[in-house]
This record gives structure tokens, sequence and C-alpha cells, in this order.
């Protein structure tokens, strides 16, 4: 093979996230952006000893297996890899990529591990309860859009008026908002943020919905380098007829180079800036910007395998009830609330501060005492808590735990810690140093928390074993 040759072969798997590896006749290519046991060509663009990278040109040939999509903008827009795919196949493929990247660590160990599959989301379709649409062009010069990225784009938006995994009254509010700021896009009275040139007015529409209540809260992102009147476009949107009630509308201002939503002051055109949610009998106080798990019903099932796991311990007689858990990456305090009744006291430790007020006004909605919340770092906090834990829960972001970090965790000698992960290949990192220092996995699952795309979250219990390395 050789770079910028073009060729044809079967995709023989996809690895964690989206990483094909294709079977030619010229050897193996590894191409983002396919699925298992498609046709292609690819072209390609790097050639190592062992193996070439390349670029997808073209799907020659669909699986016998695949379906119709049931979303107009998949292909176009990058937000869903798997529409294609049979969910119980795609199913499948995620429990099969966890678990060839935990398979290093399994093989690290003697003792007994329970592997157990992967727990499916209850809704398939309709199931995000937060969403940042961007706006922008699908091609430069063309009319205003508002949605999500092109595939394969950071600047090119595409308008995802019939998105799937939100309900109907996201793609109403979209398609409201676009209708009113197009006709204004096209005088020239009104203009969206450029990425590249740093300039313009418009750059998100963020929209929230309770799944229990129904509430639903929207916040138009914009910079200060123009001023508008919003009036109309509150206005516009309290005219639309939707299965839920908006509570809340809102302006965030934001003028950071970054492509995300930062908040540098909230202005309120309507309601109120916050609504509630029900999660396994808890009350949830949500903002625009409070973390809370995107899909609400597979989050249940994530935090209900989490307090299983526990339970499973408290009935064993292996842990007790008086002891103090430490929730580190707490969030908005959920898993801590959760595992409050079962724990004398819950050290959560968050290092978004907006989380932690969120996650104390939300433990005195459900009346608990025995949370403790703290803001920082948990490299830093951890030296400046004296109370020590009997066990721990990790919920890191993507990254996984800083390595340092992880060191002082381990310094405890908690006899059980469980992991929760959104990212399998920080969590095998991670694994390598436990089990270096004593721990061993005991049982483990995945939780398929965002159907239609490669995402997918991880549950291992971890016990100590000896104070000695493995």
């Amino acid at each position: 093979m050789k770079k910028k040759d073009i060729i044809e072969g079967i995709v023989k798997r996809v690895e964690f996230p989206n990483k094909g590896i294709v079977e030619t006749e010229e050897g193996k290519v590894i191409v983002k952006g396919v699925l298992p046991d498609q046709k292609v060509s690819v072209q390609i663009q790097k050639v190592r000893k062992d193996r070439a990278e390349g670029r997808l040109v073209e799907v020659l040939e669909e699986p016998s297996d695949s379906i119709e999509s049931p979303c107009i903008h998949f292909g176009k827009c990058g937000g869903c890899s798997y529409l294609t795919m049979p969910y119980v196949k795609e199913l499948g493929l995620k429990e099969q990529q966890v678990r060839a990247l935990l398979k290093p660590a399994m093989d690290r160990q003697t003792e007994r591990f329970t592997w157990e599959g992967i727990k499916t989301s209850p809704v398939k379709f309709a199931y995000r309860n937060k969403m940042e649409f961007s706006f922008g062009d699908e091609v430069m010069g063309g009319p205003l859009c508002l949605g999500m990225h092109k595939k394969g784009s950071f600047y090119d938006i595409v308008t995802v008026s019939g998105c799937r995994i939100v309900d109907d009254d996201y793609r109403a509010i979209l398609s409201a908002t676009l209708d009113y700021f197009s006709p204004m896009y096209a005088s020239g009275e009104i203009s969206f943020y450029h990425r590249m040139k740093q300039t313009g007015y418009l750059r998100h529409l963020l929209v929230r919905k309770a799944v229990r209540t129904g509430d639903i809260l929207v916040d138009i992102i914009t910079t200060t380098q123009e001023e508008h009147d919003l009036t109309g476009f509150k206005d516009a949107l309290l005219g639309l007829s939707l299965s839920g009630r908006i509570t809340g509308i809102l302006h965030t201002k934001n003028d950071s180079l970054a492509d995300a939503v930062i908040d540098e002051g909230t202005e309120i055109l309507y309601g109120q800036d916050f609504f509630y949610e029900h999660l396994l009998g808890l009350k949830f106080r949500i903002t625009p910007f409070s973390f809370f798990q995107t899909n609400s019903l597979s989050a249940e099932v994530l935090y209900q395998t989490v307090r299983s796991y526990i339970k499973s311990l408290y009935d064993q007689k292996k842990i007790s009830k008086d002891g103090i858990i430490y929730d580190l990456y707490s969030g908005t305090g959920t898993i801590a609330q959760l595992l409050a009744p079962v724990a004398n006291k819950v050290i959560g430790v968050e290092i978004v501060e907006e989380a932690v007020e969120a996650a104390k006004e939300n433990a005195k909605l459900n009346n608990l005492d025995n949370c403790e919340f703290i803001a920082g770092d948990v490299l830093k906090v951890l030296d400046e808590i004296e109370d020590k834990p009997d066990m721990i829960i990790l919920d890191p972001p993507r990254d996984g735990i800083n390595p340092k970090a992880l060191q002082k965790i381990i310094g405890y000698g908690v006899k059980y810690m469980i992991y929760v992960s959104c990212k399998p290949t920080s969590l095998a990192r991670d694994l390598e140093v436990l089990q270096e220092n004593g721990y061993v996995m005991t049982r483990a699952v995945a939780v398929d928390q965002f159907p239609w795309t490669s995402h997918v979250e991880t549950v291992v219990l971890l016990t100590k074993t000896t104070d000695k390395e493995v």
C-alpha cells in the first residue's frame, strides 16, 4: 500500500470509540466512521510497518442486516453513528468493545471476576434531556442553520429539525428559533458567530427538558458584539404548542474563544432559570449549566447498578451502614444522595463550584443531612478532609483520574471501590494502576446511556486483596 492509494475491503470490527479495522487484499487499514461488515473504499493516508491508516471514501455495500435510518439527517449530521445498525447489534458491539479494553485487566488477575454484560437504555429515541444546538451555515454564504456539526467538519452546521434522539418539543423550539432569526440574518440585521473570524452574535441554543415533570428551559447564547431586543424571540417561543411547559427563557452572554457554552452572565427573559427533575424517588434542581446525566431513564439504570453493588456488599455483611463513603467527582451529587440512606455520612468532591452549590441545594430538597459537598480539585481536597472513607465511589470525567490523585485515593486502603466510567479507555488505564496496588475487579457491567452513538458507560466493583503489588 502507498499513500493516496484507494483500496476496497470489509470492516471486520470496530474498536472503541469509532476505529474500524478494514481487511483488504493489501493488508489491514484503520478507518474512522465505519460500521462492522460494511464493504468500503478507503484512501490511504499513512503507511506503518504493521498497518495503514486511511479515510473513508465510500460505503460500497451495507451489511445484510442493516436497517433504514429512522433519522433524515443520518450521514450528514455528526451526532449519531449507529442508526442503520439493529439496536441488538449495537449493544453487542459496545459490550465487545468494553470487554476487549478490559481483557488486559482480566488477564492480570487470578481472582474470580464476573462480567455482567450490557444493560440497555429503557428508551431508544427521544432520550436526551439536554441539547446544545449551534448556529452557523452548512455551506459558506448559505442560509442560517441551527443544529449539529456536519459529519467530519468543525465549522459547517446541519439543521437537525428531524433529530430523533430528542422529542417533538426540542424540534419545535429549534424550528421556531430558526424561523425567527433567519429573516433577520438574510437581511444582514443579525449575524452568527464565526469560529475562525471570531466575529458574530448568535452562538448556541441550549434546551433542557425534565422527563418526569415536562418542564423546559431554553437558553440562547450570544456574544456581546451586537445588541438585539430578544422580546420577539421570547414571544415566539411562548406561542408554541408544546407537550411540556416552558418554565424559563434565558439569554447567556459568551465571548470566549472556545466552541462551548460558557456562562459569562445570564439574563432571565421569562420565568425562572431552573426546573425540577425526579430520579429514583429523589428531587433535583436543574439549572442551564448543571451537570446531570443526559439520559434520565438510563441514568436510573446506571445508579441502580451502583446501589445494587453496595447492597450486595451489605447483604453479605462485608460493609456496614455506619461507614463513611467518598463520592469523588460527584457532579450535582446524584450518587451521593442515592447512597445517603445506606451510610453514616457521604462526602462529595467536585471541582465545578456551581455543581457543588446545586448538590447542596438538592440535598436540602431531599431532606438529607448526612451529605457534605466540597468544591475543589480532588487532588488537593483529599488532603483537607479529616474524615477517612470506608468506601470510595469514583465517577471521573472522560479523561479519567489524575495519576497523583489516584495514588492518594489508593492510599486510603479502603476494601471496596466502585468506578463509574464514561470512557472505557481511561478506565482501562486506571485499572492497571489500581491492580498494581492490590485491587482486583470483582464485578463489572456496561450500561448503554446513549443509543445510536459510540459512547458507553461502565461500572466496576473493585476489591482490595493485598497491600502488596499484584
